[in-house]
């Protein structure tokens, strides 16, 4: 028999009895009706939550409700059991699918977040580029006073821009030209024809064999190196430009690039080394010509001495001037601390692009090529055309003086090379090479005794007796650039197939 309350007529899960009735009751339903009437509900005499008196029991057990007793009425159960499942299994997987969506949305969001933040880093790492170039610009060209018959003219970006003759070659500059140039005869006197001891001997030069070679200086995706020098008191200092528009300076006996220049909008196709200051000059067919740090990596002047894409570059002795030539006709001589040009000059009567430019070790005369196989003479003091040297047969690509200042080598696009005596002003040599042969690079070693022919690939001759000491084939692509190290120690070459090879024993 179970205990049943009298309210509720269920059992009760803690019943108690009251001493007035003596009925069963829940618990929680009679304090209710306690606490709102105050008496019995079965007789209504008065009864307070006092008199209850707890029944203890063991666990009870509810009966099962009606509905539950037949197998009908379980299978309903357990049918609405499941649906409820069902149901709650639906609203999880459309709760799913939302957030997917969500978790997509978000990652796309993400995605053109991080394109957005790389092209603002790329523009700012420009704008800074651009802002370093303009800085030192604006302090080294803005004390220079111009005359106000002079006005100066200022160039993209307000990078500062001198044009033709303005400033003049001062009585000042001339007697500096020409006392350098009487120090450097003096010297040159003093040595004679003596060889260097340390210079390296025409046999063993003949069994130099290529020792390194580096390919990661310029950029892949536009391969080739387009010029080449060395720091003429450092030759273990390279300096290369590309058509990757950089410009590169690259430690030989550390193996490791020091500086990457970047600033020219067009590729690189001259290149200096200062020879007492870490500074070095690039030229591109983007019409300016730059002055840079190497040790600050960055552009400290920038030269607008050319119309169209410059075509040579050199640097006279003093260190302080710099010869250009240019597609626009015109030769330049500028100051590089200032950035001014102090003469521009023209063969009017020629009419005709200039391809190169190189001064004479003693800097008062300098030579030009031109597009229509011409070499001309130029007096620098006088700034006129004192000699002129025809006989190749198509546009002059490389020049250059022997130390002694006798000779002139040429080369252009007639797959020859020819030798130039400047004291009898004609030519004594000419050497044939290979068909369609393409001389890009000639340069003398620091002695006079050896002379370097880069292009189709590299040759070294002994000058005098002008016989081939040496042949190298190892470049890829079309060799632009060869340089002596100190002594002919070792001989270095750059190339379109964007390696910098080194040879020696």
């Amino acid at each position: 028999m179970s205990l049943v309350c009298a309210i509720s007529n269920e059992v009760p899960e803690h019943p108690c009895v009251s001493p007035v009735s003596s009925q069963v009751f829940e618990r929680r339903l009679i304090e209710k009706y306690i606490a709102e009437n105050g008496t019995d509900p079965m007789n209504g005499q008065p009864l307070s939550e006092e008199q209850l008196v707890d029944i203890k029991v063991s666990h009870p057990i509810r009966p099962k409700a009606p509905s539950a007793t037949s197998i009908p009425a379980i299978l309903k159960s357990l049918q609405d059991e499941w649906d409820a499942v069902m149901l709650h299994s639906f609203t999880l997987r459309q709760q799913l699918q939302t957030t997917r969506q969500e978790l997509s949305h978000a990652l796309y969001q993400h995605d053109a977040a991080c394109r957005v933040i790389a092209r603002l880093t790329k523009e700012v790492t420009a704008a800074r580029e651009a802002l370093a170039t303009l800085k030192p610009q604006a302090g080294l060209v803005a004390p220079q006073a111009v005359p106000a018959s002079q006005p100066a003219a200022a160039g993209a970006g307000g990078e500062p821009m001198e044009i033709s003759e303005q400033v003049g070659m001062t009585p000042e500059i001339i007697q500096k030209l020409q006392d350098k140039a009487t120090i450097l005869t003096t010297e040159r006197k003093k040595r004679g024809k003596t060889v260097p001891e340390e210079l390296v001997r025409a046999e063993d030069l003949s069994k130099y064999r290529q020792v390194a070679s580096h390919a990661g200086l310029h950029s892949a995706s536009v391969p080739g190196i387009l010029a080449l020098d060395l720091c003429p008191s450092d030759t273990n200092k390279v300096l290369t430009g590309g058509a990757d528009k950089n410009v590169v300076v690259f430690d030989k006996s550390e193996e490791q690039i020091v500086a990457t220049l970047k600033g020219h909008t067009k590729k690189v196709t001259s290149v200096i080394y200062h020879p007492s200051q870490s500074v070095v000059f690039s030229a591109s067919p983007d019409n300016t010509i730059r002055v840079w740090s190497v040790a600050g990596g960055n552009c400290v002047q920038v030269v607008r001495a050319h119309e169209a894409g410059v075509t040579g570059l050199s640097l006279h002795a003093t260190g302080d001037y710099l010869l250009s030539s240019s597609e626009d006709q015109y030769w330049a001589f500028s100051d590089i601390q200032t950035g001014r040009v102090l003469t521009k000059v023209t063969d009017e009567s020629a009419g005709c692009a200039l391809t190169c430019a190189q001064f004479h070790p003693d800097g008062l005369i300098f030579g030009t090529g031109t597009a229509d196989s011409q070499i001309k003479i130029w007096d620098l003091k006088e700034r006129t055309n004192v000699a002129n040297f025809p006989g190749h047969s198509g546009p002059v690509t490389s020049i250059a003086f022997s130390e002694n200042g006798y000779y002139l080598a040429t080369g252009a696009q007639d797959s020859s090379l020819k030798l130039w005596d400047l004291r009898k002003l004609k030519n004594f040599k000419t050497i044939t090479l290979d068909n369609n042969y393409e001389v890009k690079s000639l340069v003398f070693d620091q002695s006079g005794t050896y002379l370097a022919v880069g292009g189709s690939d590299i040759r070294v001759y002994i000058c005098k007796q002008w016989s081939e000491v040496l042949n190298f084939t190892d470049h890829t692509g079309l060799v632009t650039g060869v340089a002596f190290g100190e002594n002919a120690q070792f001989l270095t070459s750059a190339g379109m197939d964007r390696s910098l090879k080194f040879y020696s024993l």
